[in-house]
């Protein structure tokens, strides 16, 4: 699994309006559920935390969640490239459990 540098163009809400991925409370429930199949859902996420993308849902985390994850990791400079060093190895592990 590659990623994607046109993410958008695959992602599950690609057809969804702002009215139902910009919103705050239980509707954060119901967008985030938009995202959780989505083939793109990394790299989403990744663009949201590299440019401090403050408002929606993103990558199936809310603003309040992304904000978290920031204040936990401050010295992440990378978003993209951590989370693409983790899907290769999460991959790479996957493939030798079936190997074996």
């Amino acid at each position: 699994m590659t990623w994607n540098d046109q993410w958008a163009d695959a992602a599950a809400c690609k057809g969804a309006g702002p009215d139902e991925l910009f919103v705050r409370g239980a509707a954060q429930n119901r967008a985030k559920q938009i995202c959780g199949h989505c083939p793109v859902k990394t790299e989403c996420l990744a663009e949201a935390l590299d440019n401090d993308l403050e408002w929606g849902v993103w990558g199936g985390m809310t603003e309040r969640e992304r904000r978290a994850l920031l204040k936990r990791r401050p010295n992440v400079t990378s978003w993209r490239g951590l989370l693409e060093a983790a899907r290769e190895q999460h991959v790479t592990a996957a493939a030798a459990v079936f190997a074996s």
